[in-house]
């Protein structure tokens, strides 16, 4: 299932802090409610499981891999806790899936859709403009049904 939210906004290229960015650019999409509130001890948001995940392991690490075990090791949190901000994550189209040597043993590994977040937001952009176009042909099915051209 692919979900983002859409709001209109102001590109964030004026600022120069890679934190600051991702922060914002996390809320804007719905990854990081505003307001969020990290249930842990994280004093606040950038140092929330989610944040550090998407910010610190992805971002500044594109081209690796991560097992869920490496994320949950690196993040002090559980298996399910990754799980649940992957598939946020997985949900909005940026992640894949790579398969990792563990000792030997194959292990499902996830980053950033070929290293590099500006192709992997190709396929978000994609999948916005096939919801925008089924949502164009329901309202042109709606105005239809109302028998006023």
């Amino acid at each position: 299932m692919f979900e983002l939210q859409v709001v209109s906004n102001t590109p964030l290229t004026p600022l120069d802090d890679i934190d600051d960015v991702s922060l914002q650019f996390l809320q804007m999409i719905g990854y990081l409610p505003k307001g969020y509130d990290p249930k842990t001890e994280a004093k606040d948001v950038q140092e929330s499981i989610p944040y550090k995940m998407f910010t610190d392991c992805l971002i500044k690490n594109m081209k690796r891999a991560w097992t869920v075990e490496d994320l949950a090791a690196k993040l002090k949190t559980t298996k399910p806790t990754i799980y649940r901000h992957l598939n946020k994550l997985k949900s909005i189209d940026v992640l894949e899936e790579v398969d990792v040597d563990k000792g030997g043993e194959r292990k499902k590994g996830y980053r950033i859709r070929y290293g590099d977040l500006s192709k992997a937001w190709n396929f978000t952009e994609a999948n916005v403009e096939m919801a925008m176009d089924s949502y164009r042909k329901t309202i042109d099915h709606l105005q239809h049904l109302t028998g006023e051209k």
